[in-house]
C-alpha cells in the first residue's frame, strides 16, 4: 500500500524522484568497496534505471537546463589552463592530450565498426570507457537532430545508459590500475624514486633550508635584544638572514614605541623585536635573544586569503623567484592549487606557477595587500554569484553554438550546450586575467559540475529504465569487452607516447596520461604509489584539453556513426 503510493506520488510529481535519484545516488556513489567505489555520476545513473522502472515521464527540458549549466561550470573551472596549454610552454602536453583524446575515440569508433553499434552504443561506450559522462549530452542532442526516424532516435537514446553503465566500472578502476602498476614497468621505472629525484632538481636553490617545501606556517614571537653582536648592531635585513629561513620582522619596539623601519634599519641593544616564520627558525632567535610577552609588538592584523594570480608578469615564474621577490616580505604560502579539479601543486622552489593559480597565503594584512597590488587578485570568501556573468554567458555561448554550418552536405554545430562549454572557456580564462568581470565562487562552481550533470544523469536514468533491462540483455557481454578494448589501449599506449614522442619527465608522465584521460581518480592511485604528489604536475594541463575535446567527441561520434 504504501510503495503503491509513493509509486503513484512519483509520477504525479516528477521532480519528486529526480531528488531521490540524487540523495541515493551520491550515497551509493560514495560507499568504498575496498580502495573503489562507483561515484556520485554511476551511482545516480543506476538509481535513476531503477526508478526508472515505475514509468515515470519527465520533460526533457529539464535535463537540458542543467546539462547547459554544468558545460559552462566545466569551462569556466579549465578556462586558464585550457588557454595556458594552448599558448604557452604547456603546449607540448596539450598536444600529447589531443594525441591522447584521439586515440580514445578511434578506439571507440573502431569498437563501433566491428561490433556494429549504432551511435547510442557507441556513445555509450564513449562515456563509460572513458569516464566522460559530460559527452552524453552533445551525442544526446546530436542524435535528436540526426534526421532519423522517431522510433529510431528514441532506440538510441535508451542505448546510451546501457552501454554506459556496462563500460563505466573498468573504465574507472582499469585506467587507475594500469597507469598506477603498469605503467612504472612499462615506462621501466621506480616511480618513488623518480619523485624524488624530481623533487630534488626542483630544490637546487631552496628558498629555505627545507629540501622538501619553499614555504612554511606562519608564526610569531617577541624578542628583547640583550647583547651587541647577535642581532643587535646589525641590519633589518641582515639579522632576518641569520637563522638560514624565511623569517621576517615585523614591528620594532624602541624606547617604548612602536616604530617605522624598513630593510636597512639598524637594531640596536633593548629594541623588542616582533619577527614571524617557522619554528625551527624562530628557535634560532630563542637562543640569542629573550623571549618576551609584548602583547602590543605581536597584534599585528594577521590574514589567511586564496589570491588568484592574475599578473602576466608571473606567469610562468619559479616559486622561488616569487620567494626572493621585495614584496612578497612576510608572506607564506600554504598550498596552491590549479584547475577545476583543484589539484594541489607541490611546493618546490622550481616549480612554475601560472596565471589562474589560486595560492593560499598567510600574512600581515599590510603585506598581503601589498603582494595583491603585485601578483593578482584576493579571492576572499563570499557566497555571491554574479549571475550576469553566468547567465549571460550562457545566453551568448549557447547562441553562437547553434549556429548551424552545412558542410558537404552535412549540418555542422557545435549546439546551445557546446557553445555554452566554449563561453565557460572563454570566460573563465579571462576572469583569470580580469577578476573584476564578475565572481562565481568556488562552491557555485562545485554546484554547477556536480549536481548539473547528476540531475541530467538522473533523469537521463529515469526516462531510459522501461527499456534498460531489455538492452542490457540485447547487448551482452560484448559491450563490456569492447569497453576493456577502449579504456586500455589509450592507457596503455599513453606512457610510451609521453616517454619517446613528447620526452615528458618519468615523474609526471602518468600525471600527464591521467589528465589526458581526465582520469582523476588515476592520478590520486599514481601519487600514492609514487609517494609524492609531483604527478599532479603533469595534470592540469591535459586535463583543461581532453576534457573539453572528449566531451566534443560525444558529438562527432554520432556524426561519424549516422
Amino acid at each position: 500500500m504504501i510503495f503503491h503510493w509513493i509509486a503513484e506520488t512519483l509520477r504525479s510529481s516528477p521532480e519528486l524522484a529526480i531528488f531521490l535519484a540524487l540523495a541515493i545516488g551520491f550515497w551509493i556513489g560514495s560507499r568504498k568497496f575496498g580502495s573503489f567505489s562507483l561515484g556520485a555520476v554511476t551511482g545516480t545513473l543506476l538509481v535513476g534505471v531503477l526508478i526508472g522502472q515505475l514509468g515515470i515521464v519527465i520533460s526533457p527540458q529539464v535535463k537540458s537546463v542543467f546539462f547547459i549549466m554544468f558545460l559552462f561550470g566545466v569551462g569556466f573551472g579549465v578556462g586558464p589552463q585550457f588557454v595556458r596549454g594552448i599558448a604557452n610552454n604547456g603546449l607540448s602536453q596539450a598536444l600529447f592530450a589531443v594525441v591522447i583524446s584521439s586515440l580514445c575515440l578511434a578506439c571507440v569508433y573502431i569498437a563501433a565498426i566491428f561490433s556494429g553499434y549504432g551511435p547510442g552504443m557507441a556513445e555509450g561506450l564513449l562515456a563509460g570507457s572513458q569516464t566522460i559522462s559530460a559527452s552524453i549530452g552533445l551525442a544526446t542532442d546530436a542524435i535528436n537532430r540526426s534526421g532519423l526516424s522517431p522510433d529510431h532516435i528514441q532506440e538510441q537514446l535508451n542505448a546510451i545508459p546501457v552501454a554506459y553503465a556496462v563500460t563505466y566500472l573498468f573504465g574507472t578502476v582499469g585506467t587507475g590500475w594500469i597507469l598506477a602498476f603498469l605503467g612504472p614497468k612499462l615506462l621501466r621505472v621506480n616511480l618513488e624514486e623518480e619523485c624524488q629525484r624530481y623533487e630534488r632538481e626542483m630544490n637546487i636553490n631552496p628558498v629555505n633550508g627545507n629540501s622538501e617545501t619553499g614555504w612554511h606556517q606562519y608564526i610569531m614571537r617577541a624578542y628583547r635584544l640583550k647583547t651587541l653582536g647577535k642581532f643587535a648592531g646589525k641590519s633589518v635585513s641582515s639579522a632576518e638572514k641569520l637563522a638560514q629561513d624565511r623569517i621576517f620582522v615585523e614591528n620594532i619596539r624602541r624606547n617604548g614605541k612602536i616604530i617605522p623601519f624598513d630593510g636597512d634599519t639598524i637594531l640596536s641593544v633593548g629594541d623588542c623585536v616582533a619577527v614571524s616564520g617557522p619554528h625551527d627558525a624562530l628557535v634560532y632567535w630563542s637562543n640569542n635573544a629573550e623571549e618576551v610577552s609584548d602583547h602590543d609588538l605581536i597584534n599585528i592584523p594577521i590574514e589567511t586569503v586564496n589570491v588568484v594570480i592574475t599578473n602576466k608578469n608571473i606567469n610562468g615564474q619559479r616559486l622561488g623567484f616569487l620567494a626572493e621577490a621585495e614584496y612578497a616580505r612576510g608572506i607564506y604560502i600554504n598550498n596552491i592549487h590549479r584547475g577545476s579539479m583543484n589539484v594541489e601543486i607541490p611546493l618546490l622552489s622550481e616549480t612554475d606557477i601560472f596565471r589562474g593559480d589560486i595560492i593560499n597565503i598567510t600574512g600581515s594584512r599590510r603585506n598581503i595587500d601589498k603582494l595583491i597590488g603585485e601578483i593578482g587578485y584576493a579571492d576572499r570568501p563570499t557566497d555571491v554569484t554574479s549571475m550576469v556573468l553566468v547567465g549571460g554567458g550562457i545566453f551568448v555561448g549557447g547562441l553562437v553554438g547553434s549556429i548551424v554550418l552545412p558542410i558537404a552536405g552535412i549540418p555542422i554545430t557545435l549546439s546551445a550546450s557546446g557553445g555554452a562549454l566554449i563561453a565557460g572557456l572563454v570566460l573563465g580564462w579571462l576572469r583569470g586575467v580580469t577578476p573584476k568581470i564578475g565572481n562565481v565562487p568556488n562552491a557555485t562552481v562545485w554546484f554547477m559540475n556536480t549536481v548539473g550533470l547528476n540531475i541530467f544523469i538522473a533523469v537521463v536514468g529515469i526516462s531510459a529504465g522501461p527499456t534498460f533491462i531489455k538492452g542490457l540483455q540485447a547487448a551482452g557481454v560484448s559491450v563490456f569487452l569492447w569497453g576493456l578494448f577502449a579504456s586500455a589501449v589509450p592507457m596503455i599506449l599513453a606512457p610510451l607516447i609521453g616517454k619517446y614522442i613528447f620526452r615528458f619527465d618519468p615523474a609526471i608522465n602518468l600525471g600527464c596520461c591521467g589528465g589526458a584521460r581526465t582520469s582523476t581518480a588515476s592520478v590520486a592511485m599514481v601519487a600514492d604509489v609514487a609517494k609524492s604528489n609531483v604527478p599532479m604536475l603533469g595534470y592540469t594541463v591535459p586535463y583543461a584539453v581532453s576534457n573539453t575535446l572528449l566531451t566534443m567527441w560525444g558529438l562527432v561520434i554520432v556524426i561519424l556513426l549516422s
